[in-house]
């Protein structure tokens, strides 16, 4: 359907038939995705998900800085999940595999741009139709998150993560935000506008995240804070 089709269809009357035939064929979809999300990243151990732009060129030098993420994390026995596809994806996936570490993709299906990339362990890529199940997927295996300068799906996924620590939702886990010419201007506008001019959130939401520029202070600030836990991982 086109764009204009689908916004026709949402204010289409429907009868009770159309309905029940449609919605169920789409819970039972929805059910599958789950099912197998579950079944296959319930066994990989402990990981750290990157997100970034799937539009970033090898040449770009947060390419290179995802790469690196890849190596120091899996150095230490974590395993690398990404969304699976190009760019800061690509180069995280890369970093994982090429060391030798656990190197997972979920990949979404879309129309026009994404594809999984080559450095996704062949048992451990996962293709999702829903970007809600694939959110869930990262939340629920993750155990910390590594942000690389992205567009909107990687702004999603960011504040998807924050919003879920900061209402208890899922645990106290390290957010990293790489890159501070890139970030710096979210986080000041988090800080004057949302907190101190509308006092729209609390001041301690802003150690949720942490914003660094290397790979190196990414993957430390993971490290140590699973140090004061003296938690390994373990594979």
């Amino acid at each position: 359907m086109t764009s204009e089709e689908k916004i026709r269809s949402a204010f289409e009357n429907k009868d009770w038939q159309e309905i029940k035939v449609t919605d169920s064929w789409q819970i039972f979809k929805i059910m599958a995705e789950f099912v197998d999300g579950f079944e296959k990243l319930a066994k990989i151990g402990p990981c750290v998900s990157i997100f970034g732009s799937a539009r970033t060129a090898e040449t770009n030098p947060y390419y290179e800085i995802a790469v690196e993420c890849g190596r120091l994390l899996t150095d230490r026995g974590y395993g690398v999940i990404t969304g699976g596809g190009p760019g800061i994806m690509e180069a995280g996936n890369k970093g994982a595999h090429t060391n030798g570490g656990k190197s997972v993709g979920l990949n979404i299906e879309l129309p026009f741009e994404q594809f999984h990339n080559k450095y996704i362990d062949h048992n451990k890529l996962l293709e999702f139709d829903y970007f809600f199940i694939r959110k869930v997927m990262f939340m629920k295996y993750s155990q910390g998150f590594v942000v690389l300068p992205g567009g909107m799906g990687t702004m999603d996924e960011l504040f998807e993560a924050i919003t879920l620590i900061q209402t208890g939702k899922i645990a106290r886990f390290p957010i990293v935000l790489v890159g501070k010419a890139y970030w710096g201007g979210l986080v000041d506008w988090i800080t004057n506008t949302m907190l101190n001019q509308e006092h729209n959130i609390h001041a301690e939401d802003l150690n949720l995240f942490r914003l660094v520029d290397t790979a190196e202070e990414a993957a430390e600030h993971i490290f140590r804070f699973y140090d004061k836990y003296v938690l390994k991982p373990n594979f």
